[in-house]
């Protein structure tokens, strides 16, 4: 395992060293999107508008933050913790053709996302659920918000990451998938103990 420190925007090069299971951590501008901001792109882009925010080479947090405004009228990051990612998958062509580089959510992604990730060169990393309050200290600021319409969780938050993380890289661009090792182990345990049943 390697432990990397990774400043965005992020090239191709970057994401190739990347192998399941090295940690990482880091430094620059990324974005929370769940489900109603990866529309709100979507539909952006389809009809020919520009994205409020600059995604080559950057990383997508699946999240919802909590965000207090303080004395000065400023948003401040309380917490912030990963959201399931599955629920994206049907944008994973299209978040890759944005050059988006990392995918940072809890739950891993499946083979739709595997593929655009070995075709666009991008990387999911893990976020330890349950530790929002820790991973909220890598935030120093919150740049922008976009879409607060939708509400606080479903806002696109534009966060400046310092020492963010660490993240357990779970796939990579490679082709390989830590959720499929897990199933394939567990299938292959359920198989050794249905058989070893039967023979008894």
């Amino acid at each position: 395992m390697a432990i990397y420190e990774l400043t965005l925007p992020l090239q191709d090069a970057d994401v190739e060293k990347l192998a399941v299971g090295d940690a990482v951590y880091l430094y620059g501008t990324l974005c929370t999107a769940r489900d109603m901001a990866h529309l709100q792109m979507r539909e952006r882009v389809e009809s020919g508008k520009q994205l409020p925010e600059q995604m080559k080479g950057g990383a997508i947090f699946h999240a919802g933050p909590v965000m207090i405004k303080d004395a000065e009228n400023n948003w401040q990051l309380h917490v912030i913790g990963p959201t399931t990612s599955i629920r994206m998958e049907p944008h994973a062509e299209f978040v890759g053709s944005l050059g988006v580089k990392l995918i940072i959510g809890k739950g891993g992604m499946s083979s739709d996302s595997l593929q655009a990730f070995r075709q666009y060169k991008q990387a999911y990393l893990q976020a330890a659920p349950g530790c929002a309050v820790v991973l909220a200290t890598g935030i120093k600021k919150v740049k922008a918000v976009h879409w607060l319409e939708n509400g606080m969780p479903e806002a696109m938050w534009v966060l400046e990451a310092q020492r963010f993380g660490p993240f357990i890289v779970t796939m990579d661009c490679h082709g390989n998938s830590r959720y499929d090792l897990v199933k394939k182990q567990a299938r292959e345990i359920a198989e050794k103990v249905m058989a070893e049943k039967n023979s008894g």
